[in-house]
């Protein structure tokens, strides 16, 4: 029944300490269990070994049994958002989170180059197609009638032709 509640309402959790850690988890961005590896660091002052992370595994996933210091550390999360002193950007959350980068491009330089470059290569492709149809068509962009094809303004159209 619990399995079929969750399918349901995926946001609720029975029990509140764990949905504790779920929220501050889903605040910082991260995963449950990274969620409990940074409590368990900043409460140990040092990383889970093999056997405590199966452990662990086993009693929160299954159980759902949820330490004390992951408690105090989700509340503590919880505070701060409400405060609005966390920054989740921060990579000390982030750092058993393989995925996490914080070099993104910045700068209004990096982005005109970019763009040049983007614009250079397709006028190029265009300035290329223009002159593979001969030189003869009647515009630069496709697609390529020669002036042959289109009819003088001044003149009537032939006859079957619609306008």
């Amino acid at each position: 029944m619990s399995l079929l509640k969750t399918l349901l309402h995926p946001d609720h959790e029975e029990k509140s300490e764990r949905a504790d850690v779920a929220r501050a988890a889903n605040i910082l961005q991260i995963g449950e269990f990274q969620f409990l590896q940074l409590a368990h660091s900043e409460w140990f002052n040092e990383d889970m070994s093999e056997e405590s992370i199966n452990k662990l595994f086993m009693s929160y996933m299954f159980h759902d049994q949820v330490p004390h210091w992951a408690r105090h550390y989700a509340r503590q999360i919880l505070a701060l958002e409400k405060i609005g002193d966390l920054d989740w950007r921060n990579p000390s959350y982030h750092r058993y989170d393989r995925d996490f980068h914080t070099d993104v491009p910045q700068g209004s330089i990096r982005f005109i180059i970019a763009v040049t470059i983007v614009v250079a290569f397709f006028g190029g492709m265009l300035l290329v197609g223009h002159l593979f149809s001969g030189g003869k068509s009647a515009s630069i962009l496709p697609p390529y009638f020669n002036q042959q094809e289109i009819p003088p303004e001044n003149t009537p159209l032939a006859p079957g032709r619609y306008q």
